[in-house]
């Protein structure tokens, strides 16, 4: 029999939430975002369930290409562009559009021999100071990439340090929009702002597309929870207890001793570890359910197992239903117990986990 964790996929969830970012942008284009193997879910399975997106955006060049091997017809974005002067001829044979984020590919286009139109979107720093070009600097840019011959249509683009914290002391999300707004004044171009935080919080931000991403997969990007934004879990973590242990106080529970139980406790351990994907540095008290019942994580995670407390779990035994994050118990609320975010507990999903769709 094989190892009892599972990663259930639902479609049908992946399906409503961009649902949920269609009725937020009414009036836009959408970009799903599928990098990092849609977010852990998988590439094919994204491509599937957003079959109805207007275009697909991710960061892998192989992935824009399988993209198209499997079918998709309909647009595809590179958000941070191509990385090498080979890229360019992929992107033309295949119909990628491209960011553009620095004067380096701007060279490259320039010096491509490949004559094939291409569309880009030109990337704006408007603060996060991770890719762009300034404000200062980004028409020159814009007409540099103009004059470029095989670039087709230019589209303008910025990304959002703190959507999900709009006032922000540090870069209010409108200092943002302002800085954009001004080094874009009067180009033309589609425009493409909106992130996930900000197409469920900042409706007026939404402009010819928007680019949702950790939305779509059941998470929240901030602000409120998955839930009150009105999206569901696509990715549902199992697996079942495998062994139980009864310990007395002071007895220590795993690698290091961290925990030491003050009373009689019934302690069960659960077939997951930091090599499925599951954060090692989850503390103690992280939440858990087991046969649906909420309880907690005891002791440091290891590599295939956690330990877990059943002294209130009533008939918990070997074989006990488990599950680590997904339905009915937001994956968010686990990755903020473990002082991370839901994006990293998806995407960390270990490839020996066993994947199935619902």
């Amino acid at each position: 029999m094989p190892r009892p964790l599972v990663a259930t996929i639902h479609l049908a969830a992946l399906q409503h939430n961009l649902a949920v970012a269609r009725k937020s942008a009414p009036s836009s284009k959408i970009w799903a975002v599928v990098k990092a193997n849609a977010y852990g879910h998988g590439l094919a399975r994204g491509m599937r369930a957003f079959s109805s997106a207007d275009g697909l955006a991710l960061i892998e060049v192989d992935g824009a290409v399988r993209l198209r091997e499997m079918g998709w017809r309909k647009p595809v974005l590179l958000l941070e562009g191509f990385f090498d002067p080979a890229d360019v001829p992929v992107l033309a044979a295949h119909q990628v559009q491209t960011a553009v984020h620095c004067i380096e590919q701007i060279e490259m286009l320039e010096q491509s021999p490949v004559r094939s139109p291409i569309d880009a979107y030109l990337k704006m720093n408007s603060g996060m100071n991770r890719l762009g070009f300034s404000p200062e600097t980004y028409r020159a840019a814009y007409e540099r990439l103009r004059a470029a011959p095989m670039v087709r249509h230019i589209g303008l683009m910025t990304h959002f340090a703190n959507a999900d914290d709009i006032h922000n002391p540090s870069l209010p999300l409108d200092e943002q929009v302002r800085r954009f707004q001004r080094g874009t004044d009067g180009l033309p171009g589609d425009r493409c702002i909106a992130n996930s935080a900000a197409v469920l919080t900042r409706p007026e931000l939404a402009c010819a597309w928007v680019r949702p991403g950790i939305m779509l997969y059941g998470g929240t990007p901030g602000g409120a929870s998955a839930q009150e934004f009105g999206l569901r879990p696509a990715m549902t973590l199992t697996s079942e207890i495998i062994g139980t242990q009864e310990i007395d106080a002071p007895e220590a529970v795993g690698y290091g001793s961290r925990f030491i139980a003050d009373k009689p406790m019934k302690i069960g351990v659960v077939a997951c570890g930091y090599a499925d994907g599951y954060p090692r540095h989850a503390p103690t008290g992280t939440p858990i359910l087991v046969d649906g019942v909420r309880t907690r994580i005891v002791g440091r995670v290891s590599m295939d197992m956690l330990n877990v407390d059943l002294t209130d779990v009533p008939g918990a035994h070997v074989g006990s239903k488990v599950t680590l994050w997904g339905e009915g118990l937001p994956i968010d609320e686990v990755a903020g117990a473990a002082g991370t975010i839901g994006y990293e507990l998806m995407c960390a999903l270990a490839p020996r986990v066993k994947v199935i769709e619902q």
